[in-house]
Parts: structure tokens; C-alpha cells; sequence
């Protein structure tokens, strides 16, 4: 199990990336971002700086988008400006990443361990995720047809009915799809997984938003 101090709160990071095979520039007249790759081309038309910043840094590997963002500075008269502003920004970027959604990568972090716990890959041009919290005393297992590869040093979940593949980095995500072979409860996972209860149910969120989990009564 993950030790941590009690007196410390779980630190989880939710980082965000394009594509491996996804290129970022500019057009000719420098007015539009081109996002290209095997699926085509994707225009994004006059980005904020702070969306321009984030595709360009998301090409090169995974980012938290609040580093994006400057911390406002609670000494100066206008950091209610500052905070209103930066809002702004995170606002913008998730608004065109979800217009790109099908190009990008969501990873589940924590600071404690050394690396990605597991990153939910688009599969298929009409990919959309978001992470679905599974109510606590639902029943909820491995959707019938998930098939589970090994591919280097990670293991992958995918199935042809789905719009996502899950890359899983880490054997705490593993521990928690191999509670899920049989039907269980978040509550239970949570009781019998050797985690912290916020990961278990962070990994479990990714899981069901890809789609690789169904949900009884």
C-alpha cells in the first residue's frame, strides 16, 4: 500500500497531452494553429495565447493546465483581476480541447509515485471523456469484451465497441482492474484495493468514463 502522512492530503494531478502522432504549428499567415496527424487536419483559428501555449507544450508531453496559468497575487490591488483573468484562460483551453477532444490523451497522476498511473488514449475520431464517478453502492465490473495486452511495459485495455483505450502505467491501476473481473462496489474497492481511497476511485472514474466498466443496480 501507498504510505502517506496523515496529516498530508493525496495529491493527485490530472495532466493532459496530444496525441504521439499529432504535429502542431502555424499556418502560412501565422493566423491559425494546424493540428495534423494520420486522422487529418484540425484549424483552430485565432487562439488566445494561453491555447497556443498549452498545444504546443501538450505536443511535447503530458501538462497540468493550471501551470498555465500565473498564481494571482493576493498582495496586489488587482489579483481579483488576476484570478478572473487566469479563469478566462482555463475556460479557453478547455473549451478547444474539447473541440480537439479525439487528439487527446488524459493521464491520472499522483505526486507520490514515479509516473502516469494510466492515461485514456482516443480511439476513434468521435472520442469524447470525461471521468464518471460510479455511485458508491452500484455494482460495477469489466464490461464484457475489454480485452487486456501487454505492449512493451504497459498493459492495455480496448475493446472494438469502444471509443478509448486505457494505457495502464502502473500496478496500482492494475490492482484495481483486477478487482473489477467480478462484479463489486466503489465502496468495496475501496476496502479491499491496498490504496488510498481517492486513487482507487480516481483510476475507477477513468476506467467507467472510457467505458470499459459497466454499471448494475
Amino acid at each position: 500500500m501507498i504510505p502517506a502522512p496523515e496529516d498530508a492530503p493525496l495529491r493527485l494531478h490530472h495532466l493532459w497531452s496530444l496525441h504521439e502522432d499529432t504535429a502542431v504549428g502555424w499556418d502560412e499567415e501565422g493566423q491559425a494553429l494546424l493540428l495534423s496527424g494520420p486522422q487529418g487536419t484540425e484549424r483552430i483559428e485565432a487562439p488566445a495565447s494561453v491555447v497556443a501555449e498549452a498545444l504546443h507544450r501538450m505536443e511535447m508531453g503530458p501538462i497540468r493546465l493550471a501551470n498555465l496559468l500565473p498564481p494571482p497575487d493576493a498582495s496586489h490591488p488587482a489579483a481579483g483581476d488576476t484570478r478572473h483573468a487566469g479563469q478566462d484562460g482555463y475556460t479557453a483551453v478547455l473549451s478547444v480541447l474539447r473541440d480537439i477532444s479525439h487528439l487527446v490523451i488524459r493521464t491520472l497522476s499522483m505526486e507520490d509515485l514515479k509516473g502516469p498511473v494510466l492515461s485514456v488514449v482516443p480511439a476513434r475520431r468521435t472520442a469524447r471523456f470525461v471521468p464518471a464517478a460510479v455511485p458508491p453502492q452500484r455494482t460495477v465490473g469489466l464490461r464484457a469484451g475489454v480485452t487486456i495486452t501487454v505492449r512493451g511495459n504497459a498493459f492495455w485495455l480496448e475493446s472494438r465497441t469502444l471509443e478509448h483505450r486505457v494505457e495502464i502505467h502502473r500496478p496500482e491501476a492494475m490492482w484495481v482492474v483486477s478487482l473489477l473481473a467480478w462484479p463489486t462496489t466503489p465502496d468495496a474497492l475501496v476496502e479491499v484495493a491496498p490504496l488510498p481511497a481517492e486513487l482507487t476511485l480516481a483510476i475507477l472514474a477513468h476506467l467507467a468514463g472510457a467505458g470499459m466498466t459497466v454499471t448494475g443496480p
